[in-house]
């Protein structure tokens, strides 16, 4: 893929509100321009921003409905009655239910978790979950990472007599259902002051408002934070405001004390001597977690994630790992299958959009394939697969362009949908699917715009390779947790040079093991290019050229720095 660097030189005030804060703080004057990219202005604010303090939250009681949630639980606490925890089959909808579900039962014993079976229930509320509360005697279900749009379902589980209360943060429709209660910060009459949570954020502010009325401690909230990391990190919403502040206490947890489920997850990752970061959870935690849901079912994540006896959660852990090298196989082929398709679909090259099919592709990989369809072609993509008479799919987006909207004005061709921003989800009727894509490529093209289409990498800062140094890392460390809206960042570096030593890997032979040196300087700093193994032989002829990367800790080397080379530039 050929990017596009960008970089914005700061203004003359932004200079010295930069260095201001950087000379202020004692810490490098390219890292003061990152707090002031942050909108961090004065030292107040950036040692609040460094020392991110779980005291910071909002008080959860400002979130509409919340009084009737904490208030229709307690009573069915105080009376008694089964309670069905209900979730959706991702690593957002699992993790809510684990931190519910675990947060009650150290309290109260009559209450079950439940989580759909992604082939025969679909997303969602679905009336077999309903039957199967109305037959196990739930009178009051929490629904949480989903519900929004459950308008029939609410009213049917009403029919049976169960009350609802939902905990979602996917958009709402303008006709809500008629639970008891819907906390939803993206409603359109919100009040709460921050609005991206995910749904297990939604279950924690819950949770909080719950333990305040009753008077429970903070301090027993602790323990299910690492949840919260694992949820946010997973689901890929903004790093910013109170997500980092939940994100940054959950890794603490994650870390010092985590679950005996989730510490089971990481020792089948390999992770026991390593500090979990949010990539770690992307990349490893996550998918696992996932794998249980996309394969099995995600009940047994959720069971695994509540497991109190560590022989039994590593035992649980192996099998989702199973699941996991399953998923990734699947991945691999359809990836492939879907990579061909693409390519032989006619006209495909003049639109600024994906949207394919597959028959019987499997519902659970779908999404990982949009994903990978994105990063491979750059473009919003709808993958969908036939099944039964019906076309259901997962939409991925780039950077900036909303996929849900898209998705959204096909409504009148779906039998659901649901989603946000950069993912969203629907189903429709086989007969429909040419009709969909038409119309979802000419919005495509209709409304995406020239910078969405180029593949860019931001830079953030330009650096000398002599200003790298492990006191460096140790600094942009301070703006950890990363994610959407807090990236990581990128810095570039112009003029370098090969020390001698650099050489190709992997098993492919795809990737460049680095050893450089900038202009005038015999300083060398390891660096890894993924992928970019066809820039080697200009590498090796010791011509100078400029290089975009983040900045990481040696994993193999413990005190020093290694550079992730995003993309190389030869100097022309």
């Amino acid at each position: 893929m050929i990017y596009q660097w960008n970089y914005t030189t700061p203004e003359p005030t932004e200079v010295g509100t930069a260095t201001h804060l950087a000379a202020a703080l004692g810490i490098h004057p390219v890292l003061g321009k990152l707090l002031v990219d942050r909108g961090i202005e004065d030292e107040d604010a950036a040692r609040r921003f460094f020392r991110s303090k779980i005291t910071d939250l909002h008080p959860p009681m400002l979130m509409n409905d919340m009084n009737k949630a904490v208030g229709r639980l307690s009573e069915a606490i105080d009376r008694r009655e089964r309670i069905m925890v209900f979730g959706d089959y991702d690593v957002d909808g699992v993790t809510a239910v684990a931190l519910v579900y675990k947060f009650l039962r150290k309290r109260y014993d009559n209450l079950d978790y439940y989580i759909p079976d992604r082939y025969e229930e679909g997303y969602g509320v679905g009336s077999k979950g309903i039957d199967f509360a109305a037959e196990t005697g739930v009178k009051l279900i929490i629904v949480l990472d989903c519900g929004i749009k459950a308008v029939d379902e609410v009213a049917y589980a009403k029919q049976r007599g169960i009350d609802v209360i939902i905990c979602d943060h996917h958009v709402p429709d303008d006709n809500l259902p008629e639970a008891v209660a819907i906390l939803n910060p993206k409603r359109a009459d919100n009040r709460y002051p921050y609005e991206h949570l995910c749904g297990c954020g939604v279950g924690f502010k819950f949770m909080q408002a719950y333990a305040q009325t009753r008077g429970i401690a903070f301090n027993e909230l602790t323990a299910v934070l690492d949840l919260c990391a694992v949820s946010i990190a997973a689901d890929l919403v903004p790093v910013t405001g109170e997500n980092r502040i939940l994100a940054h206490a959950g890794l603490h947890q994650l870390n010092s004390s985590p679950s005996v489920g989730l510490q089971a997850i990481i020792e089948v990752c390999g992770l026991s001597d390593k500090e979990i970061t949010m990539s770690d959870i992307i990349f490893k935690l996550g998918p696992r977690i996932n794998a249980s849901g996309r394969v099995q079912n995600g009940r047994e994540a959720v069971r695994l994630l509540v497991e109190e006896d560590e022989k039994a959660a590593r035992l649980q852990a192996d099998s989702i790992n199973l699941y996991n090298e399953q998923r990734k196989e699947l991945d691999k082929q359809m990836t492939e299958e879907a990579v061909t398709v693409v390519r032989q679909q006619e006209g495909a090259e003049g639109h600024s959009g994906i949207a394919i099919v597959g028959s019987q592709w499997h519902k659970g990989v779908i999404g990982i394939v949009a994903s990978r369809l994105v990063e491979q072609f750059h473009k919003p993509t709808v993958v969908l697969t036939e099944n039964d008479g019906y076309a259901t799919g997962s939409a991925r987006s780039v950077g900036g362009f909303d996929v849900y909207a898209a998705v959204q004005s096909c409504e009148d061709l779906l039998e659901n949908f649901g989603g946000h921003t950069y993912a969203a989800g629907m189903t429709m009727r086989i007969e429909y699917v040419e009709e969909f894509r038409r119309r979802f490529l000419e919005y495509v093209d209709k409304h995406i715009t020239e910078e969405q289409v180029q593949a860019t990498l931001e830079v953030n800062g330009l650096l000398e390779l002599s200003d790298v140094s492990y006191k460096f890392y140790q600094q942009l460390s301070r703006f950890a947790p990363f994610g959407p809206g807090n990236e990581k960042p990128v810095f570039c570096t112009n003029r370098v040079y090969d020390y001698g030593t650099s050489k190709v890997v992997g098993r492919g032979q795809e990737h460049i093991k680095l050893e450089l040196v900038g202009e005038g300087s015999n300083k060398i700093i390891n660096g890894i290019a993924f992928g970019q193994s066809s820039q080697a032989r200009y590498i090796k002829t010791k011509r100078a050229f400029d290089i975009c990367y983040t900045v990481e800790e040696n994993a193999y080397k413990r005190g020093e720095v290694q550079l992730q080379i995003e993309d190389i530039r030869p100097r022309e």
